[in-house]
């Protein structure tokens, strides 16, 4: 019983003082080499003076480049034979070509005719898209729906339109 008494004495023996003084020397060592590097590198704001710099440059051979593309000519594909003028040269044909050519004269502007509803109908259902299916009512629904619409609700022929254009009519003041 004495062997395994000592054994625990062993086992739970606290470390000696000089493992805890080695331990917190490491620890003082690692900050005094942190410290040798990082002391001495610069703590100013170059670093943001210095990216600013550069982005003024980029900018500034950006607005150079687009400059010489707006005031030169060159090939931008020769093969197909297209090629860069100069912006002004290309107002000037623009405003050439569109000086002779005449203005086309505008069509009539057509207006749907204001539809009257009886005042016991309902109001017609709006027109359906074009290719959209269209259901037909049951054949039960007209006999209890009551009478038909009247001639009046229905919508005028469609009427063919003169390509002459016509004068614009004057507006109506309400």
């Amino acid at each position: 019983m004495a062997d395994t008494q000592s054994v625990r004495r062993i086992g739970y023996t606290r470390a000696p003082l000089s493992t805890w003084l080695g331990i917190v020397c490491l620890f003082l060592l690692f900050g005094l080499i942190v410290l040798a590097v990082i002391g001495p590198s610069p703590r100013t704001s170059d670093y943001e003076e210095t990216r600013a710099k550069k982005r003024m440059e980029r900018l500034k051979t950006l607005h150079e480049e687009s400059q010489k593309d707006l005031t030169t000519y060159a090939w931008v594909d020769k093969n197909k034979g297209v090629a860069r003028i100069p912006i002004e040269r290309a107002m000037e044909l623009t405003v050439g070509d569109l000086a002779q050519k005449k203005p086309a004269p505008a069509g009539p502007i057509a207006t749907p005719a204001a539809q009257t509803a009886p005042a016991g109908a309902s109001p017609a259902p709006a027109a359906a898209p074009q290719g959209a299916a269209v259901s037909s009512p049951p054949a039960e629904a007209p006999a209890k729906a009551g009478p038909p619409p009247s001639a009046a609700a229905a919508p005028p022929p469609a009427t063919q339109q003169s390509p002459v254009p016509a004068s614009p009519a004057p507006a109506a003041t309400p």
